[in-house]
């Protein structure tokens, strides 16, 4: 007699349904850690059984590294669309203004890239470092740029380029939607701040 269970059709898993679940350890992996989420706490988040979940993802780790690939998506996406034309001052304002916004909108996605990233794996690892350097590249290419052009002044190119990005990327710890500062006035502040540590002319 075959099995009652194999007759039964596989279900397709959903885009949505894996969003959702995205989602969710986006959530749990920025508030409570990667080690210490649970598949059972996913499962629990998104209302499945622990078993049903793996009819979406195949590991822990798979959900981390996508988390990581779709903060750093949205990075990459915002610097690549800052027209070139642009000032060095508008470039960078609208470099300082898009990052705010990647890490208001994906807050969850956004502390699992900054902190949580270093739990996959090696060859995991260094595609991540990939994207991150493919990041950075645009902001050295535009403080660079600025200081070839005189409209810059700093000491060493890369070194600054790391300074407003640490800058930037602490705003994670403590900012949250709805608080004291707008993202629009807190950018304009972030902006104003990077360009005077710049000595933008």
């Amino acid at each position: 007699m075959p099995n009652k269970r194999s007759e039964e059709p596989h279900p397709a898993p959903s885009s949505e349904r894996r969003d959702e679940i995205l989602d969710a350890a986006g959530q749990l992996f920025s508030q409570h850690g990667f080690h210490a989420t649970s598949m059972r706490d996913l499962a629990r988040a998104v209302n499945l059984q622990g078993g049903s979940l793996y009819a979406h993802i195949d590991s822990k780790e798979e959900l981390l590294f996508e988390l990581v690939n779709r903060a750093a998506a949205r990075f990459i996406a915002m610097a690549e669309a800052v027209p070139p034309t642009l000032t060095i001052r508008e470039r960078l304002e609208r470099l300082v203004e898009g990052h705010l916004e990647v890490i208001a909108e994906e807050l969850g996605s956004a502390t699992v890239f900054f902190h949580e990233w270093k739990f996959l794996s090696p060859a995991l690892q260094a595609k991540v470092k990939a994207l991150r350097d493919r990041y950075q590249a645009y902001w050295l290419e535009v403080i660079g740029e600025g200081v070839r052009r005189g409209e810059l002044e700093v000491e060493d190119v890369h070194t600054a380029t790391l300074f407003v990005l640490s800058a930037l990327n602490w705003t994670y710890q403590w900012y949250r939607p709805g608080g004291r500062l707008s993202l629009e006035g807190l950018s304009r502040q972030y902006a104003q701040l990077i360009l005077a540590a710049l000595r933008a002319k």
